[in-house]
């Protein structure tokens, strides 16, 4: 297992195979996994379906790199959600939609794979959501749900 600096907890047993999940920084996410690259991709594909979020599309960044010539470590950024939640939040304040549909990148780094997403209530606060009732909390746990099942 790759060593995680910073986390100032110590991690014991059966623990050390799981997913880190660190704190926030300027509202994004992340998780690191120790599963290959490929494997990781594929488990957020099938964990964003289980969780009935759409993909919209996937852009393989280090592909396009590749493609010009360029080098860049295995990077994909998925665009995925639900109607249901994003419409309510665009209706709330237009401006949303400049973060949406929500995105989550998938890219290896010396530490491992990293997976990074927006936190829901760093958009909140961002394009000013406070006043509506919206379920920020709940999409902020998916969130969390589908990149930890990820990094499995």
């Amino acid at each position: 297992m790759r060593p995680f600096y910073g986390l100032g907890i110590a991690v014991l047993g059966g623990l050390l195979s799981q997913p880190v999940l660190a704190e926030r920084d300027n509202g994004i996410e992340h998780v690191i996994s120790d599963s290959a690259y490929s494997t990781v991709v594929r488990q957020l594909n099938t964990a964003l379906e289980d969780n009935g979020l759409n993909i919209m599309a996937t852009v393989n960044h280090g592909q396009n790199a590749a493609n010009n010539d360029l080098e860049l470590p295995p990077t994909m950024t998925f665009i995925f959600g639900n109607p249901k939640v994003g419409t309510p939040m665009m209706q709330c304040q237009g401006s949303v939609a400049l973060d949406l549909p929500q995105k989550m990148v998938v890219r290896e780094t010396d530490d491992g794979v990293r997976l990074e997403w927006n936190d829901p209530h760093y958009l909140a606060e961002r394009h000013g959501l406070e006043g509506c009732d919206l379920p920020l909390g709940n999409v902020a746990d998916v969130l969390r749900d589908v990149a930890e099942s990820a990094a499995q």
